[in-house]
């Protein structure tokens, strides 16, 4: 199974979760990583070339930090100009048809805040419905996201243990839904 994991930090250098994520998937056969600030710096996003990346993969992968509960701002425009009508979904948009989507998700708040009960009053599921709803119009198959809340209070022990649990959700074989 070939997966395509589409890094969209801001600012990868300065990450600590999301750069060691995506320094543990370097190297690992059938798995391509796609860094959209570095692609694209000017934001203007190549349709035709994120297609032709998608067409050549299995399963697609969206790693992000979650930011203002959602993605970073070059993910929405990534979704609103390459998933597009006619080619993701509506008439003849069946492109995505059979393939699996994922999301990897750092949060800086505890998963406890993530609860009805907590400061944000949502949980991550539902925060997430939006991403899960272009996957039920597009007609790939939901993965149960990969998240790690709390990420300032992450020692560097956890993140490598994180990290390998990572790789294990990109590289698995059969999908969880």
């Amino acid at each position: 199974m070939k997966t395509l994991v589409i890094v969209t930090h801001p600012n990868i250098e300065q990450s600590r979760i999301n750069k060691t994520w995506m320094e543990a998937l370097q190297g690992h056969d059938n798995v391509t990583v796609h860094q959209l600030y570095a692609t694209y710096p000017d934001k203007t996003i190549d349709a035709a070339k994120e297609q032709s990346l998608i067409l050549a993969h299995d399963r697609i992968i969206l790693q992000f930090p979650f930011y203002w509960y959602s993605t970073p701002s070059l993910l929405k425009e990534w979704f609103d100009v390459v998933l597009s009508y006619g080619w993701a979904y509506g008439e003849g948009g069946d492109k995505m048809h059979g393939k699996q989507l994922g999301v990897a998700v750092s949060t800086f708040g505890p998963a406890e805040s993530y609860q009805h009960t907590g400061y944000n009053r949502y949980t991550m599921e539902e925060l997430l419905k939006p991403i899960q709803a272009t996957n039920n119009l597009i007609g790939t198959t939901f993965m149960t996201p990969f998240i790690l809340n709390g990420v300032m209070h992450i020692s560097e022990e956890q993140l490598k243990q994180n990290a390998a649990d990572y790789v294990k959700y990109v590289t698995m074989q059969s999908v969880t839904v």
